[in-house]
């Protein structure tokens, strides 16, 4: 009677531990089906980086920063550049505009607002010469517009 009795603890530890074993193993193969080695998930990146690369220079997205509207980066507060440059090509649209109406050639440097470039500065927005700065490349390109009647 014992020994039927440790016959059958003897199968029970057996079979216990051969199904530890094969869920090891199938686990293990598991993986190994996922993830190979590491050349697969460096070849993953790889083209994912390259798909967000193309995507980005289709659609004219890459580097997205405050310099995207071609003016250059000389400083100053995100309000300042705003400002100087809301004001500048306003007013060089309006002086441009002028010009076009009243048959005078196409010259902005003559012009008072672009040779102060101070309209709508504030001393609380910064250093006044960076202001100045922006200020006179967005007259430039308000003026060019407002002279040929955009």
């Amino acid at each position: 009677m014992k020994l039927s009795n440790f016959g059958k603890t003897l199968a029970g530890t057996i079979f216990s531990f051969s199904i530890l074993l094969g869920v090891g193993l199938a686990t293990n193969v598991t993986t190994q089906a996922q993830y190979p080695n590491d050349q697969y998930r460096r070849d993953r990146d790889r083209d994912q980086r390259r798909r967000d690369r193309d995507y980005d220079s289709r659609y004219n997205r890459r580097g997205r920063n405050r310099n995207d509207d071609n003016y250059g980066n000389y400083g100053g507060s995100y309000q300042l550049r705003q400002t100087a440059l809301n004001a500048g090509y306003n007013e060089g649209a309006k002086a441009g505009r002028d010009d076009r109406n009243r048959g005078r050639n196409f010259e902005y440097r003559d012009e008072n607002s672009f040779q102060k470039a101070t309209k709508d500065y504030s001393s609380r927005l910064g250093d006044r010469g960076i202001y100045q700065t922006y200020f006179r490349q967005a007259f430039v390109n308000g003026y060019s517009d407002g002279f040929r009647g955009y």
